[in-house]
């Protein structure tokens, strides 16, 4: 292990212990405790798939498993407070027992490694006995039961639907609503739920370590609002800027055949849809507020319904199409993706990519991207661009009429036609954010890079986020035209380059 103290320079400070440090919470619960100066481990059966994360390099790595004695017992030396974060979605006989085993495996080296304090993310689960809850329900509960019994003092904070990008409940809410503007769905969409924001889980989660060593317990954990699903169905179209859902509840779906419903309409896949399916049966609210007596509320109050969807998109818009497909920024937000997060989080984006290598230098393959548009052209389909334009004045928008500031140089923030430039770095990237009217966002992205042995390499990346059902069906009306677009635009870009109808003062103006 490394000797280096995340956020500290004090290498005596004490150790927090994270395992599940790859799934949804874990990932961004490791960023917290790094902002707040605590020293991190990790806990990781594939140490490898820890590196592209950005706190890759401030933690320190335990190599092993959470079922394994011998490795878990060495990584829990020295550790003063351990998050137990493992759960499986998956679905299997042997999944109450060996999650059993492994809690059991975790609490024996807790006490045996004299660790101080415990701390578990559980669901919040009714008030029923436990042969009528879902397997998946059932485990949480024991799991929670088994480390409380460790001898450790344990806090298990129970949630139920958890709201930022890339949760699982979430992720099924949003496709849901944003594909379905009508459906028929399952009783189950009227159960009352208390959802809650993953910036207060996390905040739970790092302040509950703090608490006095006697208190071992469980504790309830919800945002302000409790709403049926059905409700947050609305609230989220409401907040995304869709028109109301008509939703028609009926008695006829069971909870599997829901699960099959779900894989069908969501990427979300059904064995991760069936547990949370299988989980919205029963009402999922908070049965008591005792953690305010140890956690007070922030002083603005705990982050509503939506205000928690409101951040989620706003980082989807701002920040997610970057660094999912552009890799422009670091994620730091609770609500920004992590590389652990599944390909099918984040919400739905198209893209259409091109990757050309150029005998051109970089600058001068960067001078044909910086002159694009206006009286210059968009080096494809003329006609086509042209059609586009006037449909977009047809519906009120600004067509190809602004044109460009300059002929040969842009500027971040001036007007393309109907696009604003978004990020211009010279000589490495442009990237173009369209403001015709369309439903949805779409970007067209530049990058020139140096190619090894001589020459450079352009990459054209096309991407759109449709917005709701409309969204999906504009993408695949136009799909058809871009074979007639995005292709030759790449190849007409490397051609000027290479043709030398460069202005040599277009090189050296950057």
């Amino acid at each position: 292990m490394s000797d280096e103290v995340a956020g500290s320079s004090n290498s005596d400070a004490p150790i927090y212990l994270v395992t599940g440090a790859t799934g949804y919470v874990g990932g961004r619960l490791v960023s917290y405790l790094l902002k707040e100066g605590f020293r991190v481990r990790v806990l990781a059966r594939h140490p490898e798939r820890l590196r592209d994360f950005p706190w890759a390099d401030r933690i320190e790595v335990a190599p092993g498993d959470a079922g394994d004695h011998d490795s878990l017992l060495a990584a829990m030396q020295g550790v003063t407070v351990a998050y137990y974060l493992l759960h499986s979605l998956q679905a299997g006989r042997q999944l109450e027992h060996e999650e059993n085993r492994i809690a059991q495996n975790f609490a024996q080296c807790a006490a045996e490694a004299s660790i101080k304090r415990i701390l578990y993310l559980g669901g919040l689960a009714p008030d029923i006995p436990a042969t009528k809850m879902s397997p998946h329900m059932r485990s949480r509960v024991d799991v929670g039961q088994i480390l409380r019994d460790s001898g450790v003092p344990t806090i298990e904070l129970r949630a139920a639907v958890i709201i930022g990008s890339g949760s699982a409940s979430f992720e099924m809410l949003r496709y849901l609503t944003e594909r379905l503007p009508a459906m028929i769905a399952p009783r189950w969409v009227r159960t009352k739920t208390q959802p809650i924001a993953v910036r207060d889980v996390l905040r739970y989660l790092v302040l509950a370590a703090q608490l006095p060593d006697h208190i071992s317990r469980t504790f309830d954990i919800g945002g302000p609002d409790i709403l049926t699903y059905q409700g947050m169905m609305q609230r989220y179209a409401k907040v995304a800027g869709l028109p109301a859902r008509l939703i028609l509840p009926i008695n006829l779906l069971s909870p599997q055949l829901s699960s099959h419903w779900v894989g069908l309409v969501t990427p979300v896949p059904r064995a991760i849809a069936r547990p949370l399916v299988q989980s919205l049966k029963h009402p999922a609210v908070c049965s008591e507020s005792d953690i305010k007596q140890y956690i007070p509320d922030p002083p603005d109050g705990l982050i509503s319904f939506d205000d928690a969807v409101g951040l989620a998109l706003t980082r989807i818009r701002d920040a997610e199409v970057a660094t999912r497909w552009s890799s422009a920024s670091t994620p730091g937000a609770p609500s920004e993706p992590l590389p652990s997060d599944p390909e099918w989080a984040g919400g739905t984006l198209y893209e259409d990519k091109r990757v050309l290598h150029s005998t051109a230098s970089p600058q001068e393959l960067w001078a044909a991207v910086d002159c694009i548009g206006g009286n210059n052209g968009w080096y494809s389909a003329s006609f086509l661009w042209e059609i586009r334009g006037l449909i977009d004045r047809a519906f009120g928008g600004v067509g190809l009429r602004r044109g460009r500031r300059d002929p040969n140089v842009l500027m971040v923030g001036e007007a393309v036609d109907f696009w604003r430039v978004e990020e211009r770095v010279a000589p490495h990237l442009l990237r173009l954010r369209a403001e015709m009217k369309m439903p949805g966002r779409a970007w067209l992205e530049f990058t020139v890079e140096p190619s090894d042995g001589g020459g450079s390499t352009l990459i054209q990346r096309a991407v759109y986020w449709p917005k709701g059902l409309a969204g999906h069906a504009y993408w695949w009306s136009v799909a058809p035209f871009h074979a007639f677009v995005f292709p030759p635009m790449a190849r007409h870009i490397v051609e000027r380059a290479e043709s030398g109808r460069i202005n040599q003062t277009e090189l050296v103006r950057d």
